[in-house]
């Protein structure tokens, strides 16, 4: 496909001044028309959005973040799946780079003459899928020449409830770091610690549980080079309706945001004391 199959850029960028990039790779709902037009009625309701989390995390403007935000749907391209499409969990249960089943396990296309065959695919990781990682590694490589280190937060929320991916109701919070290698174990630790402060208010947290950090995480933080990763997968229940129409919940919402302002701020804090030596 040599034409153009979106017209709208990747994503949206805010620079900011601190050493930290906050990415959000799941909150865009755009399709092009042409794409969308295949897609059966329950999958153009995007139901599997990232919902309103420039919203939760408007007070990273504050901490100086640059903020790095999908546009396009998951459906279109997973910015958060590695370019080649292999499984990030072997053995359970995934979806690809670009989609062909929701969470509930229901068809994106619909039929299978729509699905998207190796020329649009790879037409969709050309103009969608490798400008938001362009950026992404454009400006962590910025930041960590101007301050020597860099956080980068991944910001990812889902239902609390998916029999296809998990038993039961997932924690609220749940931190990954590659199990382990994309971040410092002292900071990990010290932002799994400040997240089990919210066990007081119901929320319930865990790190490296069922979901570790996704292809963001695991390929760009290496924190032997001063890039720590950390991906927070978040239920939705936490601030906003679950179901249709997806509605953000202001009072919900006020109640975690301090408490993720603080992960954040333990998490960006821990790795300006590794640069400093502390």
């Amino acid at each position: 496909m040599s034409q153009p199959l979106t017209d709208r850029p990747a994503f949206t960028f805010r620079q900011g001044t601190a050493p930290l990039l906050v990415s959000m790779p799941h909150v865009g709902t755009y399709a092009p028309p042409a794409i969308a037009a295949r897609w059966t009625d329950d999958a153009r309701h995007v139901p599997d959005t990232d919902w309103h989390l420039e919203r939760l995390y408007d007070f990273v403007v504050g901490m100086g973040a640059s903020v790095l935000v999908a546009t396009h749907s998951r459906y279109v391209a997973d910015l958060n799946r590695p370019p080649d499409g292999s499984s990030l969990y072997p053995g359970q249960s995934v979806t690809g780079l670009c989609p062909v089943d929701t969470f509930d396990d229901t068809p994106v296309y619909r039929d299978a003459a729509d699905v998207p065959g190796d020329a649009e695919v790879a037409a969709r990781r050309a103009q969608v899928w490798q400008p938001y990682h362009d950026q992404l590694a454009r400006e962590l490589a910025r930041l960590r020449a101007e301050h020597g280190v860099v956080l980068l937060w991944d910001a990812h929320s889902i239902r609390s409830v998916l029999p296809r991916f998990f038993e039961g109701k997932l924690p609220d919070l749940n931190l990954g770091t590659g199990k382990g290698i994309s971040c410092d174990p002292a900071v990990a630790e010290a932002v799994y610690a400040a997240a089990r402060e919210g066990e007081a208010m119901g929320y319930t947290s865990v790190l490296n549980g069922r979901f570790t950090g996704g292809y963001i995480t695991r390929h760009y933080g290496k924190p032997e080079q001063g890039i720590h990763a950390i991906q927070l997968e978040m239920t939705q229940s936490s601030y906003m309706q679950e179901a249709l129409p997806f509605d953000y919940l202001p009072a919900t919402a006020a109640r975690v945001q301090p408490l993720l302002h603080r992960m954040v701020k333990t998490a960006l804090d821990g790795v300006l004391r590794l640069r400093d030596g502390g």
